[in-house]
């Protein structure tokens, strides 16, 4: 008969031990947190750096790389930047790559990792492109932090003459060791 209150009070510890486990994390943050060090990077802990290869003339086809720094703890990236791209008068959001897939990517204090917006230029005062001045960023995880980077790197065509932009983000790459 003993048996019985020793089950209850195993399942009781375990239910209890179980509990105190739950990081109080819902939704996307715990989607997008690191189980070991338990954060998603933010714009704030990480250097910014812009290099571009811009397309010299309509039709052709531009990158705008930009390298991330972190100056904080370690924390991880999962999934892809969310890009913005701002005209006087509308914004377009920037869709990843075709058939890319987001890989977790951890970065250590010090460690670097990039992203590319790859555009299509468009004609000057022509319906069929957005004249950007600015592009904005987020990162998975924290959404409600943008950093603007100012576009100097022309007009950006449209998709068939319509509002999205012709322009993709890529998923974020290692870089060094």
């Amino acid at each position: 008969m003993r048996t019985l209150p020793l089950t209850l009070a195993a399942a009781l510890a375990a239910t209890l031990l179980l509990t105190a486990c739950d990081d109080g994390k819902t939704g996307d943050d715990a989607k997008n947190a690191d189980p070991a060090n338990g954060s998603a990077c933010a714009i704030g802990d990480l250097g910014v750096e812009v290099g571009a290869g811009a397309a010299p003339a309509a039709g052709d086809t531009g990158n705008v790389t930009v390298t991330l720094t972190n100056q904080g703890a370690q924390c991880t990236l999962k999934g892809f930047p969310s890009v913005d791209l701002a005209a006087e008068d509308s914004t377009t959001s920037v869709s990843p790559e075709e058939g890319a897939k987001a890989q977790p990517l951890t970065l250590g204090k010090g460690g670097t990792t990039s992203f590319t917006i790859t555009y299509v230029r468009g004609e000057a005062g022509s319906a069929k492109s957005l004249a950007v001045r600015k592009a904005s960023f987020t990162l998975p995880g924290a959404p409600e932090d943008a950093h603007d980077l100012t576009w100097s790197y022309g007009e950006v065509a449209r998709r068939d003459g319509g509002g999205a932009a012709q322009a993709s983000v890529s998923g974020f790459e290692s870089s060094g060791d």
